[in-house]
């Protein structure tokens, strides 16, 4: 999720639970709240507190932020497919219809699906919300020039040629020459009826009905859109209008009179107006929520609580129901690169010997997460198997504080010397801790260690350059949809977007092809258990931490999702269950 650093992936995507539909298959289940929904009130401002100067985008083909793709779906942006509302994980890992009225069916070997599209669905000046366009908004991603920061998957799995410098021959709706839009219109249809719409795909994709709950494969109407400047005036389909947006300040919404409810059994549409109030300081928010007082009781953070809250928060038992603790959408870890160290023993040498413990309490102790021991999460519960790595893998048990004479071990098994190792990282004061606190670990198995502390705005563009990366470098990533197609090829294939550890094992890129392709989501899970575990055999990276998040809601908050109206995260984005947030009476 690689486009970067502005993206899910790496914003610090998205907790998630199990995959339980196959891919090939489709069904009617709409997914909307379950139980306890009769409990939810309609009506009141629900207000949402942030640090934040405004959204990052709310473009549905510009939109990449987990949080922001959450809220945007849950209120403005409908979506083909997307996740069921639960507060339980495995249930909310479950893929429902939105606008399509099933999951999508595969064909052509998984290279081609079809989607069932509802009927009843309204734009908020009341013109129909139509399979032209849903056409239209994909055909957007193309425009790199003018639709910028958004994912790119419709370029790289739609069946579209390139040209000799691997761009797409189809530039997007803007350009009105030289513009390949008969291979869009082909990899791309619609039926005649506007009933369907079918994709056709380059390779094969098992997952591709995954792919489409992102906003990027959401509708946007060709007459309204203004390219760029679309993002500052959206239209929607879903249950809620924006009626002002000031940067700086805030954004509201109001119902949008023309979605009933009628073809939408998903969205709750508690509250009569939402509010975004930007530009908060985090302790002014975490103080307002911890006083509950007036308004500020119907109140909510986008924000995870700042640190110094900590304590008060979870050692008080006045907000036990309205605090949340819980995994984000991210596995934290360190690249080790196999051009600088190519040797599996060496770089296995570099595991066994750093002390874990110690960087989790730097980063915050329990509350930062848990020890990791792969690339899945286990909230990707699908997806995920215990690697093993801690447990023998290299030859013995690793404490979490490492273990320094199986390092010394590995380096004597490795045939060569160790050669010094620069780690770089973006700077911040807890991350110099842990820097010197790694440094400090290699150091007891003879391991030297530079630190190569880079400025934060700058930091991923110097490590995903390979002429300027080191041996090591800190890193974090989380899944773009609710599978491990879009952790294992990303982190250690050629072709992936994130390969810090410059991996390149041909036998195990066409394990994850061939796994990318399956259809069969049970056959597809073991494969990614197995590559992960793999992965972890070769020590391409060092796992640290499956890292969790902390937040408070006022009390007047609640969600209908479940038999507690207590506010929760939602698996699938790591993110406040917007859908099913209402404002109690």
């Amino acid at each position: 999720m690689g486009k970067a650093k502005t993206g899910l992936r790496f914003v610090a995507v998205a907790a998630v639970g199990a995959l339980a539909l196959a891919a090939c298959g489709g069904n009617d289940d709409s997914g909307g709240t379950s139980g306890g929904g009769d409990t939810a009130a309609k009506g009141g401002t629900l207000t949402f507190l942030t640090t934040l100067e405004q959204f990052n985008h709310l473009d549905p083909q510009r939109n990449y932020t987990g949080e922001d793709l959450a809220f945007a779906s849950a209120y403005l942006n409908r979506t083909l497919t997307t996740y069921k509302i639960s507060r339980d994980g495995n249930e909310a890992g479950k893929l429902v219809g939105d606008l399509a009225s099933d999951t999508g069916k595969a064909s052509n070997g998984g290279k081609t699906w079809a989607f069932t599209l509802r009927d009843g669905a309204k734009w908020q000046d009341g013109s129909d919300s139509t399979c032209a366009d849903i056409k239209y908004g994909v055909s957007r991603t193309f425009a790199q020039t003018v639709i910028t920061d958004g994912p790119t998957y419709a370029i790289s799995l739609l069946d579209i040629p390139k040209d000799k410098d691997g761009n797409s021959t189809y530039k997007g709706p803007y350009v009105t020459s030289n513009n390949n839009t008969a291979a869009f219109d082909k990899a791309v249809s619609c039926s005649s009826d506007g009933k369907t719409i079918t994709f056709n795909l380059a390779k094969p994709a098992g997952d591709f009905n995954y792919t489409v709950t992102l906003t990027a494969f959401a509708p946007v109407p060709k007459a309204k859109d203004t390219g760029e400047k679309y993002d500052d005036n959206v239209q929607s389909n879903g249950p809620y209008k924006i009626t002002e947006y000031t940067k700086g300040q805030q954004l509201v919404m109001e119902r949008n009179t023309n979605w009933t409810g009628q073809d939408d059994g998903y969205r709750g549409a508690y509250p009569d107006k939402i509010v975004v109030k930007f530009a908060i300081q985090p302790t002014t928010i975490d103080q307002r929520l911890e006083a509950d007082a007036g308004e500020d009781a119907m109140a909510i953070s986008r924000d995870a609580l700042d640190t110094s809250s900590l304590t008060t928060v979870f050692n008080d038992p006045r907000f036990a129901d309205r605090r949340v603790n819980d995994y984000d959408p991210y596995t934290r870890y360190i690249a080790i690169n196999t051009k600088k160290v190519p040797n599996v023993k060496q770089r296995q040498a570099i595991l066994a010997a750093t002390d874990r413990s110690a960087l989790r309490t730097i980063a915050g102790g329990s509350f930062a997460g848990d020890l990791a021991d792969g690339a899945i999460k286990p909230n990707l519960s699908a997806d995920y198997a215990k690697s093993g790595m801690w447990d023998g893998m290299y030859g013995a048990q690793i404490p979490d504080t490492g273990n320094v004479d199986l390092a010394k071990k590995l380096i004597a098994e490795s045939g060569a010397a160790m050669p010094e190792l620069t780690y770089q990282y973006s700077k911040t004061p807890v991350n110099d801790k842990a820097a010197a606190a790694l440094q400090a670990s290699l150091a007891r198995a003879g391991i030297k260690l530079k630190l190569s502390a880079l400025p934060p705005g700058e930091y991923y563009s110097i490590v995903q350059d390979p002429t300027k990366e080191e041996a090591m470098a800190n890193a974090g990533w989380g899944p773009d949809w609710l599978n491990a197609s879009t952790v294992i090829p990303e982190l250690f294939t050629p072709a992936g977007g994130f390969n810090l550890s410059q991996a390149d094992d041909k036998d195990f890129t066409s394990k994850s092809d061939a796994a990318k392709g399956e259809l069969d989501r049970a056959k597809q899970s073991q494969m990614w258990k197995d590559l992960n575990k793999e992965a972890m055999e070769q020590a391409w990276i060092l796992p640290t931490r499956f890292a969790r998040t902390q937040r408070l809601a006022g009390s007047k908050v609640g969600a209908a999702s479940g038999d507690a109206s207590k506010v929760y995260l939602w698996a699938p984005y790591g993110s406040w269950s917007y859908a099913d947030l209402y404002v109690k009476k």
